[in-house]
Parts: C-alpha cells; sequence; structure tokens
C-alpha cells in the first residue's frame, strides 16, 4: 500500500493497513496487551482512514464510516479523532 504511516506506534502497539474502499485504506492500531475477555487475542481500534487518489487522511466516525479530512499534524498516536473543546 502506497502510504506512509504518520506517527511511529506507541510501545505495545503496531499499525496495520487494510483495504476498505476502492480508493481508501483503513488504518487500525492494534493493543497486544493480553485480555481476558477475547481469551487473550490482540485488539484492534480504527485509527484512521487514507484517501489514496487524494492523499489525505480522515478521521473516522466509526470503523466503517469514513469523516472529515484532518491534517496529520493533529492527529495523534492514537487516533485520527479530532477533540472538540
Amino acid at each position: 500500500m502506497e502510504f506512509q504511516y504518520p506517527h511511529q506506534p506507541p510501545e505495545g502497539y503496531t499499525y496495520e493497513a487494510t483495504p476498505f474502499q476502492r480508493n481508501v485504506i483503513a488504518i487500525w492500531i492494534r493493543n497486544h496487551r493480553w485480555f481476558s475477555y477475547n481469551s487473550g487475542g490482540a485488539v484492534r481500534s480504527i485509527w484512521g482512514f487514507y484517501n489514496t487518489k487524494t492523499k489525505q487522511y480522515h478521521a473516522p466516525v466509526n470503523s466503517r464510516t469514513v469523516g472529515n479530512v484532518v491534517d496529520v499534524n493533529d492527529t495523534t498516536p492514537y487516533s485520527a479523532m479530532q477533540i472538540n473543546v
């Protein structure tokens, strides 16, 4: 996939990219700590989306909905969601 991750993953986490739509990649953050509710399997959450055609990152509304375009400098290693204060 033709993009660079905008951050280094925090300790104990990795990033994973999966195809989402024709021009969109879903970026997941995986937590590798042990959780009893899933028998110790890795837990993943949506970090954000990347549009390969426009070369823009998008915040997630949820794991199935692409949100607004974000400036990668306004994102964190944990999520592309924007905090509304």
